[in-house]
């Protein structure tokens, strides 16, 4: 015990000891304050006000002028982007700038950048409109030149006609004046005008509708595509011409135009005034695109000149909210003119802490300095861990499991090992190890600049875990090299096989069997099983009696580490009838079982281990015969059997009438002291913990123990079953290499032809890519990642803690990105 009491502590074996404080801070240095503590970041901040409505606050009006700095900021940027102008590089060093006067400099901008959008816009439009009118001047002509019309005119009018049989035979209005040849072309009038060309169809047809079929209707494609200010995309528009007879129908038509958008233009008859017209719109166009251009270029102007601080100024407003959101979480003293805040924060930042608020106090010019002191607090405190770029993606997996519990052992510390290892296990080619190796480093040669990018959700992710990538791509070259695996095909990298031929005419020694002839191979599996027909036997059976020593040994360990818990809270209850019984249970039956599996390989015997272990619950008693691996065996057996048979009731029973009895001491004033269990609240102090004592209930205590004592016994069975997934998911990586290198490329490298090798070269690299690489890792990660979730951490961790978010900038900044 005073051997473990003085190991030097770990960095992420447990959190870092928190303690709760109380700030009494003068209002008139309060902002500066709270603004040094978000530089700092190590000061989680309670809510004091959390009965109070977001309009309830002392600070509501502060927060809403920084939210509408943020909204003209967002307009600003979306401005810039919408524009199309680049960001300007920061400058090295920028002056600082009091918030009222930013929040002036912004208004002043936004109503500027208003006032030219506008005046853009209406220029715009009246561009739009002129451009409109030249196109329709220059296609209407076309249909207004000719002074009679053509044959080709009469038959289009001819099949526009609306006739039923109240009209069939009497021709219409507009066909009796087109056959007269406009000799009297006061009946006849026209309306020109442009619509976009994807409702030009449904137009005619309505038009048609609308005058029974009097009227002709003239279309031609616009020569230029006209820019919409609403969406500012370029759209292709129609030039059309109607011609029509009598003031209804001119109503009609006006109307309909008005409905579809149609934008109508006054085209007059005569040659001479059109001629003059299309000069004057021609001229107007182009003052209105050297007006247009100007404007551009000064809307530019503006907006570059707004880029060049708009990081800053975002920043500015993003932290000042924060800082106004964090001073209403604090309590306002009215008649002491102060504000009183708590929080929790790490031991090692008090100092930091005092330091920051000395020199707020000094910066503000307060009389009155900043009262800070240590408090006691009845919840439990949040959980810390200082992590680094390497270390932080393996406390990540941990964490998505759950937030490790204040104090608690916590598992990323042997994740950092036993995660690639598992995972290598069932990837296990040191080829396909390389592949992963090299774009782990290309991930950590580009660090500085990816971690500056915006990247997608799936790059950030494999980003964020480069280092697990390349953890997990080493052990997967270890584990193919023991595999000897390369692309499923092995190499004679160690040496020469310690197998050969069985005669000197052996031909085939795939078919006909090899012997061993010197020692074994010295590292790894020997590359002439490979092909054999005792290869799938060999490698089934090796990989799957190491799956199940690697899951015990894993499993042990998180027993162990659930010993270590119940020592750090002085927790004796859980160390004699929680950790012993289930140290027993587990090496009774599968510590036993691994013990086998080594006797056998260290002495080459055929017992079958099926046998010993199914007639070691069927018949313990009865003789091993050749299955018996050392002496004492059968003695052995018996007593492992027993020992788990009474490991059982001895985590089921006594554990909820000790806490009963202790219970009543306490109850009954016996006793004082705080029962310090891993299940009932460690951290609580004494006056909660009578409290506590009084909400005690036998029944739910001694339900939870047997549900935990049954979790864990059938636990033992299916937990370890489960670890053969690492036997299963290597034997498919390692089948499925085989095929795409026999039946892929080895198959098309038969065929004498470039073309079918080289197809086959392609559809080896895609599989090998997409599915070894890609598929094949993700599920290996999976499955990794299930056995330390489920198998490993159900031993000893609880995972029902919460996580330390001090109010830092810097994690402002992060959530931005």
């Amino acid at each position: 015990m005073e051997y473990i009491d003085n190991m030097p502590p770990m960095d992420l074996m447990r959190s870092e000891k928190m303690t709760f404080v109380q700030l009494i801070i003068p209002f008139e240095s309060a902002h500066r304050a709270v603004t040094y503590l978000g530089q700092l970041g190590l000061l989680q901040f309670r809510d004091l006000n959390a009965e109070k409505s977001p309009f309830q606050r002392t600070f509501v009006n502060q927060v809403k002028r920084c939210a509408e700095m943020s909204r003209k900021l967002r307009y600003f940027k979306d401005q810039i982007h919408k524009a199309g102008l680049l960001p300007p590089p920061l400058p090295a060093s920028q002056p600082d700038i009091e918030l009222e006067e930013l929040e002036i400099q912004l208004a002043e901008h936004e109503h500027e950048l208003i006032e030219m959008n506008a005046n853009s816009e209406k220029l715009r439009q009246s561009y739009n409109e002129l451009l409109e009118f030249k196109m329709v001047l220059q296609k209407a002509s076309g249909f207004l030149v000719s002074s009679s019309h053509t044959t080709d005119q009469e038959t289009e009018l001819d099949e526009n006609v609306y006739s039923n049989d109240n009209h069939a035979d009497t021709a219409s209005l507009l066909e009796q004046e087109m056959r007269s040849e406009l000799s009297n072309q006061s009946g006849v009038r026209f309306i020109s005008g442009i619509i976009c060309k994807s409702k030009v169809v449904q137009f005619e047809r309505m038009l048609f509708r609308a005058t029974r079929g009097n009227m002709l209707f003239n279309q031609a494609v616009a020569d230029d595509e006209i820019l919409d200010p609403s969406s500012n995309e370029m759209v292709e528009k129609v030039v059309f011409v109607v011609f029509f007879s009598g003031e209804q129908a001119r109503t009609k038509i006006l109307k309909i135009c008005e409905a579809f958008g149609a934008n109508c233009y006054p085209v007059p008859e005569d040659t001479t005034k059109r001629r003059q017209i299309t000069q004057e719109v021609l001229s107007r166009l182009s003052e209105l695109e050297t007006t247009l251009d100007a404007g551009l270029r000064h809307r530019d102007k503006a907006l570059t000149s707004i880029g060049y601080h708009l990081t800053k100024w975002i920043n500015m407003a993003k932290t000042q909210k924060a800082v106004y959101d964090t001073l209403n979480m604090l309590n306002f003293d009215v008649t002491k003119k102060c504000l009183v805040g708590e929080g929790w924060c790490p031991i090692f930042a008090k100092t930091k802490i005092q330091e920051a608020l000395q020199r707020a106090t000094f910066d503000s010019s307060s009389q009155v300095g900043i009262i800070f002191h240590v408090m006691d607090a009845v919840e439990s405190p949040p959980t810390y861990f200082r992590t680094n770029s390497f270390t932080n993606a393996f406390q990540e997996i941990v964490d998505a499991y759950g937030v490790a519990k204040y104090q608690e052992a916590n598992p990323a510390v042997y994740t950092i090992v036993t995660f690639p290892f598992l995972f290598a296990v069932m990837f296990g080619d040191w080829g396909h190890g390389i592949c992963l190796l090299l774009g782990a480093l290309v991930l950590i040669a580009r660090e500085s600049k990816l971690s500056s990018q915006k990247l997608g959700s799936f790059m950030e992710m494999l980003f964020g875990g480069r280092y697990v990538l390349v953890l997990m791509s080493i052990f997967s070259i270890y584990c193919g090299l023991l595999y000897n695996e390369f692309f499923s095909v092995p190499f004679h990298i160690f040496g020469e096989s310690a197998y050969k031929c069985r005669d000197a005419t052996c031909s085939d020694a795939r078919t006909v069997g090899l012997v061993k002839y010197k020692d074994p191979y010295p590292f790894g599996v020997d590359p002439s099983w490979r092909g054999s027909r005792s290869e799938l036997p060999f490698l089934n059976s090796l990989k799957m009696k190491m799956s199940i020593l690697l899951g015990v040994a894993q499993m042990n360990l998180g027993i162990i580490l659930s010993y270590f818990n119940a020592h750090f809270f002085s927790s004796s209850i859980d160390i004699k009838y929680q950790f012993i019984p289930q140290v027993i249970f587990l090496n009774s039956l599968f510590g036993y079982l691994s013990l086998l599996i080594l006797v056998k390989w260290c002495t080459g015997s055929q017992a079958d281990l099926y046998h010993v272990m199914i007639y070691m619950f069927l018949s313990p008693f009865e003789a091993l015969g050749e299955n018996r691996l050392f002496w004492g065996q059968s003695v052995l057996q018996v007593i492992l059997l027993l020992l788990a048979l009474v490991a059982v009731p001895w985590m089921l029973f006594p554990k909820p009438f000790i806490l009963k009895r202790l219970h009543m001491e306490r109850f009954q004033g016996r006793t004082y002291g705080i029962l310090g269990t891993s299940e009932m609240g460690i951290d609580e102090e004494p006056g909660s913990a009578r409290q506590h004592a009084e909400e005690f209930n036998f029944s739910e205590v001694f339900v939870h123990q047997m549900i935990h004592s049954i979790e864990f016994v059938l636990g033992a069975v299916s937990n370890t079953a489960s670890y053969l997934r690492l036997w299963a998911l290597s034997l498919a990586h390692s089948e499925l290499s085989t095929v795409f290198y026999e039946k892929v490329l080895l198959l098309a490298w038969g065929y004498d032809n470039i073309v079918i090798r080289l197809v086959g070269l392609a559809v080896f690299a895609f599989a090998t890519t997409f599915i070894l690489l890609m598929m094949e890792t993700l599920s290996a990660f999976l499955h990794a990642l299930r056995l330390h979730w489920v198998e490993f951490q159900n031993k000893f961790y609880h995972g029902d803690g919460y996580k330390f978010k001090p109010f830092s900038f810097a994690l402002l900044a992060d959530d931005d990105d």
